[in-house]
């Protein structure tokens, strides 16, 4: 009687294995925002990933859609792209991490841009308080 032989198939998966976890943390991106703290609820929706517009201690804004999520995005750009986004999506959630550091005024610079897009509400990121 012929039987499968499955060594060559845990090791392709053992292999496998190992280039996802060395990859896996590559492939988180984002721009560095020192959140302020808040009590909050995290909002739980995997299947429906937020438009994240990113504001630095500078003042530069970021869109975390498109080929390079670190670039600044000037804010022509984003209120074009997130309105192109929303129009394809309309339910999508749209939120703000605002830097610790950053003038109040940029992140509400910000909400307007994203108003004029087009979006319906936007929320803002914070981190949970160290206890």
């Amino acid at each position: 009687m012929a039987e499968i032989n499955v060594v060559p198939y845990i090791d392709v998966m053992l292999v496998m294995l190992v280039i996802f976890m060395i990859t896996a943390p590559l492939l988180t991106q984002g721009v560095k925002v020192d959140l302020p703290e808040a009590s909050a609820e995290p909002i739980d929706d995997p299947d429906n990933e937020p438009l994240v517009v990113s504001v630095d201690a500078g003042g530069s804004l970021y869109l975390n859609v498109g080929e390079s999520p670190d670039d600044v995005i000037t804010e022509e750009d984003l209120v074009q792209t997130v309105a192109a986004v929303l129009r394809r999506q309309p339910k999508k959630s749209v939120l703000v991490r605002g830097d610790h550091a950053v003038d109040y005024g940029a992140v509400v610079s910000a909400m307007v841009l994203l108003q004029q897009a087009g979006a319906p509400n936007v929320g803002l990121v914070t981190e949970p308080p160290e206890q």
